[in-house]
């Protein structure tokens, strides 16, 4: 794994607890059948008001955070229900990496599938990294995937650890079904071996050949 791998960019943040993906992607931006138009929902209920008007004060809508490819969250990020449009909209609005205390478990798992990088860091940290952004004028945050470490703006280097699959997908640019293809070779062994063993399982052979299958047995 000597492919380097690292995000760079604006670090917008929002380190509100238990952020739940309801508010991250509203119910109403659900509807559709595919994943698109999703960046319009995500946030929705905090970045504008009742009438639709966005909220100066919130982070997203603040000129200095524009283009921000990196959410500072609070902890337990993307609690609550299990829907996949919370990673989608994250990623369709541009940002590429979420680092908070902790995370919803579902939430976690969908944002890995979708190479969604989610970075764990102390709650103290995450204090000390808001801090840095808020009071001073360089909002880039520098995550290096493949030495798992986060460089805040004024040079502090904070590591984290990733599981070495999820570090494998993403270093290699990979999603679930591409990390899974690449086993093809050891499914496919596995597939002949079972078979072998107890061919009248497939339901694909005709029903008489199964049968003639069973009676070997």
């Amino acid at each position: 794994m000597s492919e380097s791998f690292v995000i760079a960019g604006i670090a917008a943040p929002l380190p509100v607890n238990n952020l739940d993906t309801d508010q991250i992607m509203p119910k109403q931006f659900l509807l559709g059948i595919d994943k698109s138009g999703l960046a319009r929902g995500l946030l929705y209920n905090l970045r504008f008001d009742g009438d639709g008007r966005p909220r100066e004060s919130f982070v997203l809508n603040r000129a200095e955070y524009g283009g921000a490819k990196i959410l500072i969250g609070g902890a337990n990020f993307g609690c609550g229900s299990s829907r996949e449009h919370a990673v989608w909209g994250l990623q369709q609005a541009g940002f590429e990496a979420v680092i908070a205390p902790s995370y919803g478990e579902i939430f976690y798992f969908n944002a890995a599938n979708n190479r969604l990088l989610l970075v764990t860091l102390p709650a103290q940290q995450i204090e000390a990294l808001v801090a840095e952004l808020e009071s001073g004028s360089d909002k880039r945050v520098t995550i290096d995937v493949e030495h798992e470490v986060v460089l805040t703006p004024s040079g502090q280097r904070f590591a984290f650890s990733l599981p070495a699959r999820q570090k494998r997908m993403l270093v290699e640019r990979l999603d679930m079904i591409g990390m899974t293809l690449r086993e093809e070779d050891a499914i496919a062994a596995f597939e002949a071996r079972h078979w072998a063993a107890e061919p009248w399982c497939r339901i694909d052979l005709p029903a008489q050949q199964q049968r003639a299958s069973a009676r070997t047995i």
